[in-house]
C-alpha cells in the first residue's frame, strides 16, 4: 500500500527556519550529523527544504544560539561538540558513601564534564502542587511539606531545576528544614531517619517551560523540556520524597534499564 504524500506545511504551522532547524537538530541529537561534521550548505539547505537564504540563515541562527552549531555566515557551518548528556536516574536512589558527593554530581561527571556542582535555592514549608500532594498522600491545599529547591549544574552552566517535597512528620526537626547543603545527599538521611529509599517511581513529561524555568536554565527560544515527577518510597512502601526535576529537552536524555524476569 502506497502512503499518499501529504504537505507538511499543512499540518505543522511552525515557520518554515523553525522547521527547517527541527529537522537539523534532529540529525545532531541522533549523531547523524557528529560533532564536527559540516552542516550541509546554504545552497543545499535552500534546495532541499525548498526555502530562501533568509529562512536558512536563520534556521542555522537557532541552531547556534541552542550551542549546537558554530560558524559565521558566510562560512560554512560545523556541528558543536554540545553538552548532551545521558542521565541514568536509579544511580541517584542509593545513599553515597560515608564523605561521598551527593549521587547526582558524581554520575554527572561520569561523562567527561568537570564535577557537577549543586546550588540551594530555597528551604521553605510549603503547600505543595496538587501532584505532589497525591503522590505524597497529603491532603491538597495544605501546608504539610518542606521543599527544598536546587539549581544544578554541569561545566559551570545551568543543567536542573530540582524541587524535593518531604512530609512535615518526616521532616519536622531534621536537616532537611535547614537551609544548607546535606553530606551525602538526602538519600543518605533519610536511611538514617529509619526510611531506606527503596523503590523509585518516575514519571517523565515534556512540556514548555515556564517563565521561571527559562530563565534559570537560560533556555534559548520555545524549545521544551523535560519533567520528572520522582516518588521515593521507603522499604514500607510509603512515599517519603517526591521530587519535581525540570531539565533541557535538547541536551538531555534519561536512561532507564529493565530487567526481564
Amino acid at each position: 500500500m502506497t502512503v499518499p504524500r501529504t504537505d507538511p506545511a499543512a499540518f505543522d504551522r511552525r515557520p518554515l527556519h523553525e522547521r527547517i532547524a527541527a529537522d537539523l537538530r534532529d540529525q545532531i541529537m541522533s549523531g547523524v550529523l557528529a560533532p564536527g561534521a559540516r552542516i550541509p550548505s546554504t545552497v543545499q539547505l535552500k534546495e532541499r527544504f525548498e526555502a530562501s537564504g533568509a529562512s536558512v540563515q536563520k534556521a542555522l541562527q537557532l541552531l547556534k544560539d541552542e550551542g549546537l552549531a558554530v560558524g559565521r555566515a558566510g562560512a560554512s557551518v560545523t556541528v558543536r561538540a554540545h553538552r548532551q548528556h545521558t542521565l541514568r536516574p536509579a544511580s541517584s536512589l542509593a545513599p553515597a558513601s560515608p564523605g561521598a558527593p551527593y549521587p547526582w554530581l558524581t554520575e554527572a561527571g561520569k561523562e567527561g564534564s568537570p564535577p557537577g556542582r549543586s546550588t540551594l535555592l530555597e528551604v521553605a514549608t510549603t503547600t505543595p502542587p496538587a501532584d505532589v500532594a497525591e503522590v505524597l498522600n497529603l491532603p491538597v491545599g495544605t501546608e504539610q511539606c518542606v521543599v527544598r529547591r536546587q539549581l544544578l549544574s554541569l561545566d559551570e552552566e545551568p543543567a536542573e531545576l530540582v524541587a524535593s517535597y518531604y512530609p512535615l512528620d518526616i521532616a519536622r526537626g531534621t536537616a532537611l528544614m535547614e537551609r544548607r547543603k546535606i553530606r551525602g545527599g538526602t538519600p543518605a538521611l533519610l536511611t538514617e531517619l529509619g526510611f531506606p529509599p527503596r523503590r523509585s517511581v518516575d514519571r517523565v513529561s515534556a512540556r514548555v517551560p515556564t517563565q521561571d524555568q527559562c530563565t534559570a536554565l537560560r533556555l534559548p527560544g520555545n524549545l521544551p523540556v523535560l519533567r520528572t515527577l520522582r516518588v521515593v518510597h521507603s522499604e514500607t512502601g510509603r512515599p517519603v520524597e517526591a521530587t519535581v526535576m525540570v531539565k533541557a529537552g535538547h541536551l538531555y536524555e534519561v536512561q532507564y534499564e529493565f530487567a526481564v524476569e
